[in-house]
């Protein structure tokens, strides 16, 4: 096996396949890229038996074939290559030579036959989704995704496939964020599924703005097609719990707030949150809100400002990091805050399908 290519084209290649890559595998062939050469491409492959992941980009191919090399270190190899021209032939024992300008490399490999094959998703069903919608979906849940394994089914995004919408969910137990939106698809293709985190975060990586992908969906993998990209999974399987019955159906006060300027306040007060409660509070009045932090410890911090809001005065604490999360991740100019009183989940919504469940903190005093 031979082929020249540019170092940007390589590099490029590798870093999108070499995160899946596990660092703790008891299989050495787990650590590896497998490398195809042929028809003036190359493909590259990683696995860690539950995310798989495959991309190709233009090669300059002289001889066909196929190993697997070391995937780390031969990122780093690539990486500070001086020139831009990469030659790499790999002889019977597979052992790859890389040349490129006056350095020269050789690094032992495996051979490709003991590479796991990724799943084939013969008669799956299909879905064909906007890049720019799933990535934005993604982007506003995936925050709010469980890392706790001991619940094991919160630990991905719930995505379900109902009534001609498509529904992305992710719940830690202490907040939920959810975004629903259109998609055309037959009645035969309805259900609902469990995304797991790392193929959540590879996703997130591959898509782009434009464009479409296709989900396959068997029984137990999922897969995406992104461009010259193929991302492949197991999905979670369990039964994730009813998140419906944790949105309030009604709320009695409403909040605008302007997005940009309540994140940057919210960062600032949690500066003195204590680490024991961990907590800012909101207190509303007519037109303001005032934003305040203490703990005896360290001192106190409190900063008030204009906002929409014509209701009751009310006071609510909230963690900072979950206040924080959905203000990160959403475009929107004006958020609005819907609560009930000061026990009962605020809830954060956008002029559109987002809405973002928030418990509230006990505070005293």
């Amino acid at each position: 096996m031979k082929f020249r290519i540019s170092k940007e084209a390589l590099l490029d290649g590798l870093q999108k396949v070499q995160h899946v890559v596990s660092t703790r595998t008891t299989l050495p062939i787990l650590s590896n890229v497998l490398l195809v050469a042929r028809d003036g491409r190359l493909s590259l492959t990683t696995t860690d038996l539950d995310v798989g992941i495959t991309g190709s980009v233009e090669a300059e191919v002289s001889k066909e074939g196929a190993t697997t090399l070391p995937a780390k270190r031969l990122v780093n190899i690539i990486r500070e290559l001086p020139a831009s021209e990469v030659e790499v032939s790999v002889d019977a024992k597979n052992v790859a030579s890389i040349k490129c300008g006056p350095s020269f490399f050789k690094i032992i490999g495996l051979g490709e036959g003991d590479f796991p094959p990724l799943p084939d998703f013969d008669g799956a069903r299909e879905f064909r989704i906007a890049q720019g919608l799933l990535k934005q979906g993604l982007k506003q849940t995936a925050y709010a995704i469980s890392t706790d394994e001991t619940r094991y089914v919160l630990n991905g995004i719930y995505t379900s496939f109902r009534d001609g919408k498509m529904t992305l969910v992710a719940t830690d137990g202490r907040r939920l964020a959810m975004v629903d939106n259109d998609l055309d698809f037959p009645a035969s293709h309805e259900t609902d599924v469990i995304i797991p985190t790392k193929a959540v975060q590879e996703l997130q990586r591959l898509l782009g703005d434009s464009g479409e992908v296709l989900v396959r969906l068997s029984d137990s993998q999922v897969s995406f097609s992104v461009g010259d990209h193929l991302l492949v999974s197991k999905l979670i399987e369990g039964n994730y719990p009813n998140y419906r019955q944790v949105i309030p159906s009604d709320t009695s006060e409403r909040v605008e707030l302007p997005r940009e300027a309540m994140l940057e306040t919210v960062r600032r007060v949690s500066l003195l949150s204590s680490d024991k409660s961990n907590s800012v509070k909101l207190v509303f009045g007519r037109n303001t809100v005032e934003v305040t932090a203490n703990s005896p410890d360290v001192g106190e911090a409190r900063e008030t400002m204009e906002v929409a809001y014509e209701g009751k005065e009310m006071q609510i604490a909230f963690n900072p990091e979950f206040l924080k999360a959905p203000l990160q991740n959403l475009e929107e100019d004006t958020v609005y805050l819907d609560l009930i009183d000061e026990m009962s989940p605020g809830v954060v919504r956008i002029d559109g399908s987002f809405l973002y469940v928030i418990m509230p903190m006990r505070v005293t005093g």
